[in-house]
């Protein structure tokens, strides 16, 4: 066989896999506009949540309501197994569990915890930016029949998280974020029963640590 007719059957051969590069990548593009859009078109959300947690030989489920507006603000409001807050008016995050003596204060622009880049949802949205190597996961399984799964680097955390797999519904709404850390500690966020663009309160997003507890400033919150 001439070299040149190897040429032709090694480019016959590439050609399929070549296509297929290209409509993951044009998938990718479709449905990540289509997510930034989404959220870019919301000014509130409220969400139920679950929190699963496997790390440092141990494991937590927790489960509660998710409120976040527009600019930056968030709450997660822990229900079950004990009542726990975690807030941000878009400068200043809190977390408090009630009836512990102390409330822990930081910066948002210093806060070194994993939940704070869920506010990127109600931002300028722009998934692809977010990420390093963002692409589609063909062999992760989507926990929802028709969700697509995609995995990516979350950038400006790469000293504290290694891998954010994200699972993305058709219309573009993201059910679920699973966030796996530097030390192997893995992180589940799953989203049920939103409801967008309700009437959410500012003072949902605001603080006032109850009389006698000590206010403790920081950039880790905990759990």
């Amino acid at each position: 066989m001439t070299n040149f007719k190897r040429s032709v059957l090694l480019v016959l051969m590439l050609f399929p896999l070549v296509l297929m590069g290209q409509s993951k990548q044009d998938e990718l593009a479709r449905l990540t506009e289509k997510a930034d859009k989404h959220y870019n078109s919301l000014q509130s959300m409220r969400s139920h949540f679950t929190e699963e947690y496997h790390g440092a030989g141990m494991s937590r489920s927790e489960s509660g309501m998710l409120y976040l507006k527009k600019p930056g603000k968030m709450r997660w409001d822990y229900e079950q197994p004990r009542k726990k807050l975690f807030l941000s008016d878009g400068k200043t995050a809190w977390f408090y569990v009630p009836g512990e003596q102390q409330a822990r204060k930081a910066p948002v622009s210093k806060l070194d915890d994993i939940r704070s880049p869920l506010r990127f949802l109600l931002g300028k949205t722009k998934l692809r930016k977010e990420f390093s190597e963002l692409g589609i996961a063909p062999n992760i399984r989507a926990h929802v029949a028709g969700d697509i799964v995609l995995r990516g680097s979350p950038k400006g955390m790469e000293d504290r998280v290694s891998l954010v797999i994200l699972e993305i519904t058709p219309e573009g709404r993201i059910d679920r974020i699973e966030i796996e850390e530097v030390d192997g500690a893995l992180t589940d966020f799953r989203f049920t029963d939103a409801a967008e663009n309700v009437p959410v309160a500012d003072n949902l997003f605001h603080f006032t640590p109850p009389a006698g507890v000590e206010v403790v400033e920081g950039t880790d919150l905990g759990n």
